[in-house]
């Protein structure tokens, strides 16, 4: 696996609280369930990215 970087990050303390709640219903840590969210949120702009220029 890949080395991971730590870095701070200010939220908003709601956000968090769904995150957190979010994360444990899909048996994920607070740290997973960001990291999951953010994959996904760059597969979804790279395919994006893909029609939109296929579009072109």
């Amino acid at each position: 696996m890949a080395e991971k970087k730590a870095f701070i990050l200010r939220i908003n303390p709601d956000v968090l609280k769904e995150i957190e709640v979010w994360g444990a219903d899909e048996f994920r840590s607070t740290n997973g369930q960001i990291e999951y969210l953010l994959q996904e949120a760059l597969k979804a702009r790279k395919k994006s990215a893909r029609k939109k220029k296929a579009s072109e």
